[in-house]
């Protein structure tokens, strides 16, 4: 094993709860339970991939969103999905509340925007 092992990739916005059920619903991976925590107090939660943790939501209170691809708030970081088919992959995110972002660079894979405003894309699997 190595000396530094990754772990996972976390996401600053203003409801942690909020966007771990957006890319729930859009990935399928499991929210981790609340255990004694009500919903208002989580300001840290985590989707999992059985028991790995994956993708980290965390409260930020005076979150502003990325302006990807310019703007004064560089996007900071992206997510990449793999998918088999752009057009039913696109159907999906949309219906989880994802937007479509106006700059799309290439044709292999598609730009969007996670409810509070992170880019991610859908990319065709080769």
């Amino acid at each position: 094993m190595s000396l530094v092992q990754f772990q996972l990739t976390a996401l600053d916005c203003p409801d942690p709860l909020a966007l771990a059920g957006f890319y729930s619903r859009l990935t399928g991976l499991e929210v981790e339970p609340l255990g004694d925590f009500k919903p208002e107090d989580v300001v840290w939660i985590e989707l999992l991939n059985g028991e790995k943790p994956t993708l980290a939501f965390q409260k930020i209170d005076n979150f502003v969103a990325p302006t990807w691809p310019g703007g004064s708030v560089p996007q900071q970081l992206h997510l990449d999905f793999l998918v088999d088919d752009l057009d039913i992959a696109e159907e999906h995110a949309l219906a989880q509340g994802a937007t479509k972002h106006e700059f799309q660079p290439q044709p292999s894979f598609r730009v969007f925007l996670d409810p509070v405003g992170h880019p991610f894309c859908l990319v065709r699997r080769s």
